[in-house]
C-alpha cells in the first residue's frame, strides 16, 4: 500500500513514530511487533505517560542520574584505595599465594598415598622387570 492510500490513523502513527526515534530504536531492540504498539497508541493516545520514557528529555534525565551515580561510586572507591597500604596487600597475598601451594602439597599426597602403585601380581614375568 502506498502512502497516499495509507489509512489516516497509520499515516498519524506513523508521524508519532518519526516523532519518538528511541520508540523506534526499542521496538526494533526487544523484537515485539509494529502492531502491538500501534494498538497501545490507539487505546491509549499519543499523551499517555506510557510514551514520556520514549522522549529525549527523559532519556537526557536518565542519562545524568547515572553519570552521578558512577561518579559517586568511583569518589567512594578513591576513598576507600586512599587508605589501603600496597606493602600489606601484598604481603597477604603472598602468604594466601603460600597458603595456596600447601594445600597443593598436601591434596597430591593425599591421592598418592589414597591410589598407592601396586605391583601386577597376576604378571608372572613381573619379578625380571626392572
Amino acid at each position: 500500500m502506498s502512502e497516499n492510500r495509507m489509512h489516516p490513523k497509520v499515516a498519524a502513527f506513523k508521524e508519532f513514530i518519526n516523532k519518538h526515534p528511541k520508540l523506534r530504536q526499542e521496538i526494533r531492540k526487544n523484537g515485539r511487533s509494529w502492531q502491538e504498539y500501534y494498538e497501545k497508541w490507539v487505546l491509549l493516545g499519543e499523551d499517555d505517560p506510557m510514551w514520556e520514557q520514549f522522549h529525549s528529555e527523559s532519556d537526557d534525565k536518565k542519562s545524568d542520574e547515572k553519570t552521578e551515580g558512577k561518579s559517586e561510586l568511583f569518589s567512594q572507591l578513591l576513598k576507600l584505595t586512599e587508605n589501603v597500604d600496597i606493602d600489606k596487600v601484598q604481603k597477604n597475598v603472598q602468604q594466601l599465594s603460600g597458603t595456596i601451594g600447601t594445600i597443593q602439597e598436601m591434596l597430591s599426597q593425599y591421592q598418592e598415598n589414597k591410589n598407592p602403585k601396586q605391583p601386577r601380581q597376576n604378571d608372572p614375568f613381573s619379578m625380571f622387570r626392572d
